[in-house]
């Protein structure tokens, strides 16, 4: 006779269906202890055929834990999330979503917003994935004020967080070596003007290779929120008042579409008369016309690990400071 007939199923209940303890149970449904995968799997039939539901409301007054995770970025969406609002932003938060039900743990995603402090002010956390914060990022002070955790998507100003390494040596190098190779003589660097690392480590590697090179270096900066209009503007600019320019690198992926647009207004042909290479392969990448040859940064492997280094940091883990992520891989296509 089932014992729980009328009455709401409980932990104990589901542990003695698997065969386990409640300890065990708990764990697995935490997800902040390990728990073998055939246990697990006993626990999961056991909910299914109880019809279980935690009662969230009391294992967070039990734990203090709000089993809610958020990702954030200063970038604003001009170039984190682009006009369809399916960006760099939007498949980190993706994956990471993903992952963080392996932790039975719910996502939020901060968007990008000119006041952060609006942003999080009701934004229950037990901690946060911060994507390439500029220096003095107002979303990682205010968290930091806050104590909570925090794992950072890119190599941050601070020394002091966590990071997942994204390559951006690696990938700069990548794609001025590929311009060069494909002929390209003449190349601009259109980069945001925002304080990251990311823009940092482009123009000091773009500025190395060009001096290597002898060629002289061309920079234009765009603010990041002006996106691609602002390219657009800064692209028809340089190439009315340096006509030679046979390559083009956006650091962005929605500068790259403004240069697009600036190049087919002034008549310049893609690849034969400019190539353009931009750094995230993303959708921008995939439907220009021609598209553009980019780089795969692996992004849904760099979530994942973002959100496992994440829940050990809240579950009292030590890890390391940084790690290393995916290496990149270029993908080239008709733009050179």
């Amino acid at each position: 006779m089932d014992s729980t007939a009328g009455r709401r199923p409980t932990v104990k209940d589901v542990a003695r269906i698997a065969g386990v303890s409640q300890g065990t149970v708990s764990n697995a449904l935490s997800g902040m202890r390990g728990v073998d995968p055939e246990t697990r799997q006993r626990i999961d039939q056991a909910i299914a055929t109880l019809g279980y539901i935690p009662n969230l409301a009391a294992r967070r007054m039990r734990t203090g834990r709000t089993n809610t995770i958020a990702v954030m970025t200063s970038m604003p969406a001009a170039v984190s999330a682009g006009s369809s609002r399916l960006g760099f932003l939007m498949e980190i938060a993706a994956s990471a979503a993903i992952h963080a039900l392996d932790y039975n743990s719910a996502l939020v995603l901060v968007p990008p917003v000119a006041d952060p402090a609006v942003a999080l002010r009701h934004v229950a956390m037990d901690g946060a994935i911060v994507i390439e914060p500029q220096t003095d990022d107002a979303f990682l002070l205010l968290l930091k004020r806050r104590g909570v955790p925090v794992v950072v998507i890119g190599q941050p100003a601070s020394v002091d967080l966590p990071w997942v390494d994204m390559h951006y040596y690696r990938t700069a190098e990548m794609l001025l070596a590929h311009l060069l190779t494909q002929g390209a003589r003449r190349i601009a660097l259109i980069v945001g003007t925002s304080s990251r690392v990311s823009h940092h480590v482009t123009l000091e590697r773009y500025e190395s290779w060009m001096l290597l090179e002898g060629i002289p270096p061309c920079v234009i900066y765009v603010p990041e929120a002006d996106g691609e209009d602002g390219s657009y503007r800064a692209t028809l600019d340089l190439l009315r008042s340096n006509p030679d320019i046979d390559g083009i690198f956006a650091s962005i992926d929605a500068f790259a579409s403004g240069v697009m647009r600036a190049l087919r207004d002034m008549g310049r042909a893609v690849p034969s008369d400019v190539r353009v290479v931009t750094r995230y392969n993303g959708l921008r990448a995939r439907e220009e016309r021609p598209a553009l040859t980019a780089v795969d940064l692996h992004l849904d492997q760099i979530a994942a690990l973002a959100t496992r280094l994440l829940m050990d940091l809240i579950a009292g883990r030590e890890i390391e400071r940084i790690t290393a992520g995916p290496i990149p891989s270029l993908v080239v296509r008709g733009s050179s």
